[in-house]
């Protein structure tokens, strides 16, 4: 089913609002949605205007006083029509509209929680502002009935020009963010070229299958995730993994959807379609982050639930003090300053701000934070469990050591081996063949070629017979291993090192040794999350001995070996019964269900695998040291919800009883509402400054 590309809510096609927009059809949970992706800027413009109406209200009265003040309008205020004062009348004419077009959306909110029984932020504000506006409209047609009834309008005007600014300002942020995600989603073409028999055609991405043929000319976008299958190019992933240098695509190379082909002519073979593809994941990700609380903030919203009619008692409690002590107008003002310095605008957007500017922060860097409850998290983490293969290291054998006997040099072995491996497909025939490559080494064809499965090769060249592989094939062909070749095999394998043999007619003349080596960035990553204060473990399914080889050049000191995947949770429910808060990085396939148990899960270098990521962060890049980041940036998020839920409860719980003992005047007290909303907001905004 599709799925709406702001609120990222599952719609269903057939009841949706439908829109067509450039040569796409998208679908959409309600009208606001639709008009938001839509046009973006357009709701914006309507918001704009309204606060410019309020905003102008406030300026025309700041202008009719200061005239009043240098005698240039003492007619207006001491004219009076039918007993009416031209001076309130003029205040009467300029908040009718500010009251009534300007807060609509407002009262309409207030409207719809009232019919629903229940009462929210829309509420408190509808109901002050009304009160004063109609208490001022009273007392301008009305005189014997009350006074100063400008007074009561010009706060009216001034509280919705507050109230409308603080919500332009929050507005105008999940605008942005919701045209983020449409930027996103709008990478992906529009239409596919795909091989139908022989023959190219056009159709709509939407229309694209898993293992359709799908070709891909120089300069085009690759419409979806795939696999090559014909053809060699450069790709552009930078909108992917932010890396500017293009990557080199050949036969079976994982491309996705988004990215651009550079150079040559691709054939790909789509594998992931629709919602599936890597660019759809990213964006409901993003979505589902941005949408989320921390558990914190849902401890904000039940105390919001009980705090807004709590403030309706103590309003009416001081309604009633002040009307007994000096009567209604007191009273009236006391009531005003109740409600709208009580309205806990600050609290409802505290954590929703500094999320967004979070995700935001993050997506800089190919951090996708994907929640409240992982960002909270963080802040409590105690340690850091590492896969090993894949994650801490490059996941394929490279050449370390290569050692020579009977006169031979490096060379001579590396080729020998090169040659007896140019027809194999083993992993560690890819090493010394990459290890050639490195050298600038020309490799001959061998005269014959034999795999001996769980041995190694045999080959012929130049009337040599030429061996290479384990200990098993030396001693199923009567090749003696001397004791000094003997002692360096037994020296790599304490190293954690995988061993092979190379004998000519009948005599080892070398080794090569090879091993999954570590990340370039894995040390550097350990090093800092150490200094961190937070304790390394490095969890993998590998033997001890390479495990604890590895665990030694990266500097970590607990190590748990032979843990098969699904045992790796037990591990982690281990730790976490001792009371540790823990993170698992892991690379996001075989590590899913460890990183759903962590309490937080980094998925890590999921360029193409985003969508079976279990994490609570994932990392597009391949690059340990977005670890850091990752969990840098989740403290920095959680450290601005405290301190926006901090300023937001310490505001309330002081300005209530100000106002209740009439020390506020609605006015100021609408002012600092406005600014307690501005300051959480900007207090959020400066996470953009972060470095990371």
């Amino acid at each position: 089913m599709p799925r709406d590309p702001v609120c990222g809510m599952v719609v269903d096609a057939e009841k949706a609002i439908k829109r067509r927009i450039g040569d796409r059809t998208y679908y959409f949970c309600s009208e606001t949605c639709a008009r938001t992706y839509d046009q973006p800027e357009r709701e914006l413009k309507a918001m704009r205007r309204r606060v410019a109406l309020a905003l102008a209200g406030v300026l025309s009265v700041a202008v009719l006083r200061v005239a009043a003040m240098i005698g240039l309008a003492v007619a207006i205020m001491t004219l009076k029509m039918a007993g009416i004062s031209a001076w309130d009348l003029a205040l009467f004419i300029l908040s009718t509209p500010v009251v009534w077009v300007a807060g609509w959306g407002i009262h309409h909110g207030a409207y719809k929680a009232l019919r629903n029984r229940s009462i929210n932020m829309d509420v408190l504000i509808t109901t002050g502002v009304i009160a004063g506006w109609g208490y001022g409209a009273i007392s301008t047609f009305l005189p014997s009935l009350g006074s100063e009834g400008s007074a009561y309008l010009e706060i009216a005007i001034a509280v919705l020009a507050f109230v409308l600014l603080g919500k332009f300002i929050e507005e105008t942020i999940r605008r942005r963010s919701a045209a983020a995600i449409r930027k996103l989603l709008e990478l992906q073409p529009t239409v596919a070229r795909v091989l139908r028999g022989e023959e190219e055609v056009e159709i709509p991405i939407d229309e694209v299958q898993v293992d359709d043929v799908i070709i891909v000319k120089p300069g085009e976008k690759i419409p979806t995730d795939g696999l090559v299958i014909a053809g060699y190019s450069s790709v552009d992933e930078k909108i992917i993994t932010g890396e500017s240098i293009p990557v080199e695509k050949g036969i079976g190379s994982e491309v996705i959807g988004g990215t651009i082909n550079k150079t040559g002519l691709l054939k790909v073979k789509a594998t992931r379609v629709g919602e599936e593809t890597t660019l759809m994941q990213m964006a409901r990700l993003v979505e589902e982050a941005q949408a989320s609380n921390a558990p914190v903030q849902r401890f904000a919203d039940r105390v919001v639930g009980y705090f807004v009619p709590a403030v309706f008692v103590t309003a009416a409690i001081a309604f009633t003090y002040w009307f007994l002590a000096e009567g209604f107008t007191k009273a009236f003002l006391v009531l005003l300053s109740v409600l709208l310095i009580a309205c806990p605008c600050a609290l409802g957007i505290a954590t929703p701000a500094a999320i967004l500017a979070g995700v935001g922060k993050g997506a800089e860097f190919g951090i996708l934070l994907r929640g409240g409850e992982y960002v909270e998290n963080a802040r409590k983490l105690t340690t850091v469990i590492f896969d090993k293969t894949g994650t801490l290291t490059r996941g394929e054998p490279s050449v370390t050591d290569i050692k020579p006997f009977e006169g031979y040099g490096e060379e001579d072995i590396l080729i020998l081996a090169a040659i007896s491996e140019k027809g194999s497909e083993h992993p560690l025939a890819e090493a010394v063949m990459k290890a050639a490559s490195r050298a600038n080494l020309k490799i001959p064809d061998a005269e014959s070629f034999e795999v001996i499965p769980g041995h190694g090769v045999r080959a012929s060249y130049k009337n040599m017979e030429i061996l290479f592989g384990n200990r098993r094939l030396m001693n199923v062909n009567d090749v003696k291993i001397p004791d000094h070749v003997e002692e360096e095999l037994m020296l790599f394998e304490e190293q954690g090192k995988t061993t092979m043999i190379l004998a000519v007619d009948g005599k080892v003349i070398g080794i090569i040794a090879a091993m999954d080596m570590p990340k370039e960035s894995a040390k550097e990553a350990i090093k800092e999350l150490e200094t961190m204060g937070l304790e390394i473990v490095m969890l993998t399914g590998d033997n001890e001995i390479t495990a604890k080889a590895i665990a030694k050049q990266l500097g970590i000191n607990t190590v748990i070996a032979n843990v098969l995947p699904h045992q790796k949770t037990d591990v982690i429910k281990k730790f976490q019964s001792e009371g540790r808060v823990v993170a698992m990085v892991g690379d996001g396939v075989n590590d899913a269900p460890a990183l759903a148990q962590a309490d937080i899960g980094i998925a890590i270098g999921s360029g193409t695998d985003i969508a079976k990521e279990t994490g609570g962060i994932v990392l597009i890049k391949d690059d340990l040291r977005d670890v850091v980041r990752g969990i840098l940036l989740s403290k920095a998020t959680m450290r601005k919800i405290i301190q926006n839920l901090f300023w937001a409860f310490i505001y309330n719980t002081i300005s209530i009883p100000v106002a209740a003992v009439g020390l506020l005047s609605p006015i100021i007290a609408a002012g600092a509402m406005a600014i307690s909303s501005l300051f959480v907001v900007s207090n959020s905004a400066t996470l953009k400054l972060l470095k990371l």
